[in-house]
């Protein structure tokens, strides 16, 4: 059956559908500007579920890819996919039965089961990409899913902590407090027990600021370096953190290490699961990380 132009793919999974995504979309990108929407439906675990989408993809004139594990949904998408006239691509069916033939071991049938067993490099991806995406400021509006925010003056060390922190998993937005410019007000309405004021000495501030005016090409810099100026904006970033009841970590003359282990350590202290927003990606129910 022919499919009509631009008509949806839908990546079916008892999972997530990460893996049949990822495998489309590293087929799609030959084909630039292809246009074609890609939609995942996951979690699909009962036979209902399973005529729901071949219906629907009935009604789009789509494509249906599935990844299913359990053989019995397997068996029933492709037959309800060819009874209904549905087009359907069985990205692991093949190979799944060789592996029953061969190896003569029951599959254990457990949907997400590689991301269930991978989840700590899968967390620290994905905790480096919301940390980058929110560096300096960016998206304000989704601070509340960091688990860790950072503020502070220019040049206090929020940006390398910030990586370093995501290397281990954490999810870290960091906000920059610039003279002038008023803080967002999302800042204060997360909870503050996860906002880290970083308080820098004026002296070790202008050093970092030296270093980085240096490759600056005709740009005027003179508050930026005056330690007047600087000692107000360090005071100024001072009232923020009493203002949003924040906590204050001195970083001056602190590796990032030991600035990140007294971070990490008062989380811990504050909420359970050792400070961490937990969601787990195969139940529905979402954990409660506050005591």
């Amino acid at each position: 059956m022919k499919m009509k132009k631009n008509a949806p793919i839908y990546v079916v999974s008892g999972g997530r559908g990460i893996a049949g995504n990822n495998l489309l979309q590293s087929i799609l990108i030959q084909y630039p500007d292809n246009k074609i929407p890609v939609e995942i439906i996951g979690g699909v675990n009962t036979e209902d579920m399973v005529f729901d989408v071949v219906m629907r993809a009935k009604s789009e004139g789509g494509l249906i890819t599935h990844t299913m594990v359990n053989p019995f949904l397997r068996k029933r998408i492709n037959e309800l996919a060819n009874e209904f006239n549905v087009e359907v691509i069985d990205l692991m069916g093949d190979l799944a039965r060789y592996l029953d033939r061969t190896l003569n071991v029951e599959p254990l049938q457990h949907p997400g089961l590689y991301r269930e067993l991978n989840q700590q490099y899968f967390d620290r991806i994905e905790s480096i990409e919301y940390t980058l995406s929110h560096d300096d400021g960016m998206g304000p509006q989704r601070l509340r899913q960091a688990e860790i925010v950072l503020t502070g003056v220019s040049r206090a060390g929020k940006t390398p902590l910030s990586v370093y922190l995501a290397m281990y998993g954490w999810k870290v937005a960091n906000v920059p407090l610039v003279p002038g410019v008023q803080p967002p007000d999302e800042l204060f309405e997360i909870d503050p027990n996860r906002v880290f004021g970083l308080h820098i000495g004026a002296g070790q501030l202008i050093a970092h600021r030296m270093k980085r005016i240096q490759g600056w090409n005709n740009h005027r810099s003179d508050s930026y370096v005056d330690q007047n100026a600087v000692r107000e904006e360090i005071r100024n970033a001072m009232f923020v953190f009493d203002k949003g009841g924040f906590t204050v970590i001195n970083v001056s003359n602190k590796p990032i290490e030991s600035t990140a282990n007294e971070i990490l350590k008062l989380m811990s202290e504050r909420f359970v699961y050792r400070g961490r927003k937990l969601e787990s990606p195969y139940h529905d129910q979402k954990s409660d990380t506050s005591k």
